[in-house]
């Protein structure tokens, strides 16, 4: 077995899901496995080069997980030509210079979303790309949780009969900084930093309901600032000038409606963080992270409305749980690995840059729709 080396330029790795999910969960996660292996006789090894801005925290990593290459110089690591791959966790209004830096630089790209932020910048970097021949790809980390696998599997099994409906809950409280600490950072919840639920999840809904259930070909949106004041890191108050709720409806190619609420206003009163229910003409399904319920037709009960006695039936408990059937690994780690492949073997990958614009294109419609108090098409994007 011989061992390839991939070198990835990190950059936003001091970040709460750049260090968490992407370091430490996904490339060291690979190392300790003794790297990727490739099916041919090659294992790949990632070897992670640290960028960010404040020194002291990327030596800080750096030590904590006995690495040695870090820098706060951007541009001179994407001027070493032993980097393969540029990663990009940053905040939003730092990600299309950087992207841009390391598509001229002839890096392949891997980013997280929102890829830029509005669709002109989004399909700008698509473009860049294309014409730089780089292979490129966007975190779309929804599609690799177990709860989702799970409910893909029962759609390509044909569970459903024909989808009618999808209804997502996702959300919690995030406390407001002033006598808790907060769970999300502040820019969170100011716009002008691009902060904003619908710039940070309409994206992710976008991907889901196109993988799974079809193309969104038209989007109708209410959002608010429901707590307009918080406290920041240093424990200083600030105006939220972002939105923290939006409340989503999407017309699917093929027929189906799916309504999505988003909200970090929320208390959770549901098993999972995030629940999708599915239902179709011969069964439904609760998909969460890792967990996915049915009800086939041929279980369904018959209840009936009476307000005046109380309820006779446990309703959750008339609902089966799907099998596991296979082993689940961290949903960026895998998606990671798949897009690994595509860079050593020119595997087939199709979550690029022109996906990411899709999702960029979703949450600016969204906002308009709630801007202008009314439904819009979604067109569909090309470069």
């Amino acid at each position: 077995m011989t061992r390839r080396t991939v070198r990835i330029a990190m950059n936003g790795v001091t970040g709460r899901m750049g260090y968490r999910q992407h370091l430490v969960r996904s490339i060291l996660a690979l190392r300790e496995q003794g790297g990727l292996d490739l099916g041919n006789g090659e294992t790949l090894w990632p070897e992670p080069v640290l960028v960010g801005r404040r020194e002291h925290a990327l030596r800080t990593l750096a030590e904590r997980h006995g690495l040695t290459e870090w820098s706060t110089d951007l541009d001179a690591v994407l001027a070493d030509d032993s980097i393969d791959i540029y990663f990009d966790a940053q905040v939003t209004s730092a990600r299309v210079d950087a992207l841009t830096k390391a598509i001229a630089a002839g890096k392949h790209i891997y980013t997280e979303k929102p890829t830029a932020a509005d669709l002109a910048g989004a399909l700008d970097l698509a473009r860049l790309a294309a014409e730089q021949g780089i292979k490129h790809g966007v975190v779309q980390d929804k599609l690799f949780l177990p709860g989702l696998l799970k409910l893909k599997r029962l759609i390509d099994g044909g569970f459903f009969g024909e989808i009618l409906s999808v209804r997502g809950e996702f959300g919690y409280w995030v406390f407001e900084g002033d006598w808790q600490d907060a769970q999300r950072p502040s820019w969170n919840y100011r716009a002008e930093d691009g902060g904003g639920i619908v710039v940070d999840m309409f994206p992710h809904w976008e991907y889901v309901l196109h993988e799974l259930f079809g193309r969104v070909t038209s989007v109708s949106a209410h959002v608010a600032t429901h707590v307009p004041r918080r406290w920041d890191e240093q424990g200083k108050p600030y105006d939220a000038t972002a939105d923290d709720a939006a409340y989503g409806i999407f017309q699917l190619e093929g027929g189906a409606i799916a309504q999505i609420n988003s909200s970090w206003t929320v208390r959770v009163n549901r098993d999972e963080l995030v629940e999708f229910q599915v239902d179709g003409t011969h069964g439904s399904a609760v998909a969460g992270l890792r967990n996915c319920r049915v009800q086939h037709r041929s279980a369904t009960p018959k209840p009936v409305w009476n307000p005046d006695i109380p309820a006779t039936e446990a309703f959750r408990e008339q609902w089966q749980e799907v099998p596991d059937n296979a082993e689940f690994d961290n949903g960026f780690k895998a998606q990671w690995e798949l897009f690994l492949r595509h860079i050593a073997l020119d595997e087939p990958y199709h979550w690029d840059l022109l996906a990411g614009a899709r999702g960029v294109q979703l949450a600016e419609l969204g906002l308009k729709s709630a801007a202008e108090g009314r439904r819009l098409d979604v067109p569909e994007v090309s470069l």
